[in-house]
């Protein structure tokens, strides 16, 4: 006769052992997902490289230029650009917040920072309505929703700078500004 072990738990009819494999594949999956956002968040916050310009765009043939905006900071930095070339600039915002690419020199950018903030609700993560701009400031300004993209053309200055930034309040003091370089063709 075999007698029953102790660590055998008594079991009634009508009931059967309930399985810990789903809890189990549902935690290592957690733990997956988890590691993986942590090692795309980091990749995101590495700068990528310029690629090489080559010739200078012209009115008849703009040069290609993209330009990623994220939580923060433009891709790519430095951006290379040739004095006096047409570019035809294709901005894509991928994050999560609305932002602003703005190329001009220090007063286009003065313009547009004081013009964000007067638009500005002053709430975190509000969204400003579009502020009423004079004709005449100049530059390229380009504001898009997470997730927009669209395409402009510039005309790079021949004399002067060009600095790249987001005037929208907060934004520059988080580090969205961009490098902008220079070349004479």
């Amino acid at each position: 006769m075999t007698r029953p072990r102790e660590t055998d738990a008594p079991q009634t009819a009508g009931t059967r052992q309930v399985s810990r494999l789903p809890v189990i594949v549902l935690v290592v999956g957690m733990g997956l997902a988890a590691a993986l956002v942590l090692i795309g968040a980091n990749l995101a916050a590495q700068p990528v490289a310029s690629p090489p310009i080559g010739e200078p765009g012209t009115a008849a043939q703009p040069r290609a230029v993209t330009v990623i905006m994220r939580e923060y900071h433009f891709d790519p930095t430095p951006l290379y650009l040739f004095r006096g070339e047409t570019i035809r600039l294709t901005v894509v915002n991928a994050g999560m917040l609305e932002h602003e690419l703005v190329l001009g020199d220090e007063s286009v950018q003065s313009q547009w920072a004081i013009l964000d903030a007067a638009a500005s609700s002053g709430a975190p993560f509000a969204t400003a309505p579009p502020p009423s701009a004079p004709a005449g400031i100049g530059g390229l300004r380009i504001v898009l929703p997470s997730g927009g993209s669209t395409s402009a053309l510039y005309e790079v200055p021949a004399q002067g700078n060009v600095l790249l930034l987001c005037n929208l309040p907060g934004h520059q003091e988080r580090g969205m500004v961009g490098e902008v370089v220079l070349q004479s063709r």
